[in-house]
């Protein structure tokens, strides 16, 4: 397997700059990005590559959309951040805008995804005590195993992701795991009065796309429904417009009790976030009890409702499923004898690499950089294929050479 183009002066001083200075928590491939445009973006020495992973599912939009970035300067020169201590002229706009848009009474709004996760777990565990009736600390919540809903310590505490969890201990409690795609689990798991809520992937991301059984999530929501107990989707990564629906669950019209969103939410700008729910959940917290100093800042909250009308207005979750399907079914076309698993909805795709090497996706990756298309591999094996949503067919033709010619050289 041959590297990565001989990496250039310019670049190999970006990267031992950011050795140097910067914690050492990424592993990224060896490109220094400096410009983007649509699906394309442009490393530091002027070479172009399609972008196959949109800031995991961030960039929806493609980068820099017209649409959004006006939006963001016209708002950025007016009025960026009051903090909640005031009110702005925005934000009741926005708060309007989107649960309309998404069908719930009421929106908090927070900045990153795992915000959005904290903001979940909050409000499950205070509808638990105050409307269902838990006794105080007793409230459980159950998550699925391969689950990725962030990195805080809370959020870690349910992972099984070794990578993510050693040496970080000790780990909050109140959470039971579970198999994920299995409704059995699930239906024994809430047997315990004290459970509030079930909170859920519908797609898992980080796990490399992982699709469950088509009846999933709609079983999940009776069982959940039938106990008493909240669902919460994240929806932080399989959301807005990524797997061919506005919403991954609305493949099979489920409508969580807790609603998690974010990436793309801002169109690729800035970190946004929101939480939705209905008024029974969202009231249960008062004034003080939670909150951001950024959440609901002006700026945010003008861009999350252009980034979200954009969508629709270009049809951006048609144009997912229809350029997902080809994706897919070229990719099976192949055949390749280390291609043993092809699988994804939408523009939320990944194969599986099998080989006796152990680096072999990460080799893959940089065969493809080194022919124009950049994707990252995940768990070792896996490498998500998720370019932005306004990519076209003759772009998409292009791109399957790209990872045709890769791993025919692979």
């Amino acid at each position: 397997m041959q590297a990565l183009h001989t990496i250039s002066a310019t670049t190999r001083q970006f990267l031992e700059k950011e050795e140097q200075y910067g914690a050492h928590n990424y592993h990224p491939l060896p490109v220094v990005l400096s410009r983007g445009e649509g699906v394309y973006v442009w490393d530091v020495d002027g070479r172009r590559y399609y972008d196959f992973l949109s800031g995991y599912s961030a960039i929806n939009h493609g980068h820099c959309h017209p649409r959004v970035i006006e939006t963001f300067l016209a708002q950025a020169q007016k009025l960026t951040l009051t903090s909640r201590a005031f009110h702005n002229d925005i934000l009741g706009e926005y708060a309007e805008y989107i649960t309309r848009f998404f069908g719930y009474d009421k929106v908090l709004p927070m900045n990153t995804g795992v915000e959005a996760v904290e903001t979940g777990l909050k409000l499950a565990r205070r509808w638990g005590y105050e409307v269902k009736g838990v006794p105080a600390n007793r409230a459980r919540i159950i998550c699925c195993d391969h689950n990725f809903h962030g990195r805080t310590i809370n959020v870690i505490s349910f992972s099984t992701d070794d990578d993510s969890r050693r040496n970080f201990g000790p780990f909050n409690p109140g959470y039971e795991v579970i198999p994920y795609n299995d409704l059995v689990a699930l239906k024994t798991a809430l047997q315990d009065p004290n459970v509030v809520a079930f909170m859920v992937e519908p797609i898992q991301g980080e796990a490399g796309v992982v699709v469950p059984d088509e009846g999933y999530l709609s079983g999940a929501a009776a069982l959940c429904k039938d106990a008493n107990v909240l669902l919460i989707a994240d929806e932080i990564q399989t959301g807005l417009a990524r797997t061919g629906k506005m919403l991954a669950c609305d493949h099979e019209n489920v409508r969580p009790d807790i609603l998690l969103l974010g990436k793309a939410l801002s169109g690729g700008t800035m970190p946004v976030s929101a939480v939705l729910a209905d008024d029974e959940i969202m009231l249960t917290i008062k004034p003080g009890e939670h909150g951001s100093t950024y959440g609901g800042n002006p700026l945010a909250c003008k861009v999350a409702m252009t980034a979200l009308q954009v969508m629709v207005d270009e049809k951006m979750a048609e144009n997912s499923a229809i350029q997902g399907e080809f994706l897919r079914n070229e990719l099976i076309a192949m055949q390749h004898p280390h291609i043993s698993i092809v699988r994804g909805k939408g523009l939320f795709n990944a194969i599986v690499i099998e080989h006796p090497n152990k680096d072999a996706a990460w080799e893959v990756c940089l065969e493809m950089a080194e022919n124009g298309l950049l994707a990252k591999p995940t768990h070792g094996d896996r490498i998500r294929f998720a370019p932005p949503l306004v990519i076209t067919r003759p772009q998409m033709e292009e791109c399957v050479d790209i990872i045709r010619r890769s791993m025919q050289r692979f």
